[in-house]
């Protein structure tokens, strides 16, 4: 979680407290608002929490946080290989011209 505003222990609290009160009450819709309030958080906030941390363990479907990051880097790879060979192209067309025995010089 990236979010810097809440200390990590807080938010798995906030996160644990929901869960246990879904676990005891299923049909409990206002759990999340009431857990919020209780321990000075956003509503939105906690909702985020608690589905990033649905997805993460997998009973909700999605993109986990560890593939988020994955494709982020991953992402990041290809960015700077598309670029490389964007400059290896550039360098192999110079080198190809300048070896060319009929350009005048």
């Amino acid at each position: 979680m990236s979010n810097k505003r809440y200390p990590d222990e807080l938010r798995e609290r906030a996160v644990r407290m929901v869960l246990d009160a879904r676990e005891q009450d299923p049909n409990d819709r206002g759990a999340i608002g009431r857990i919020a309030k209780k321990l000075g958080v956003g509503d939105q906030s906690l909702r985020n929490w608690v589905e990033r941390t649905e997805v993460d363990t997998g009973k909700k479907p999605g993109t986990t946080t560890a593939d988020a990051q994955k494709i982020k880097e991953l992402e990041k790879e290809v960015k700077e290989l598309r670029r490389t060979n964007e400059i290896l192209k550039a360098a192999s067309a110079f080198f190809a011209q300048e070896a060319d025995p009929h350009r005048r010089k």
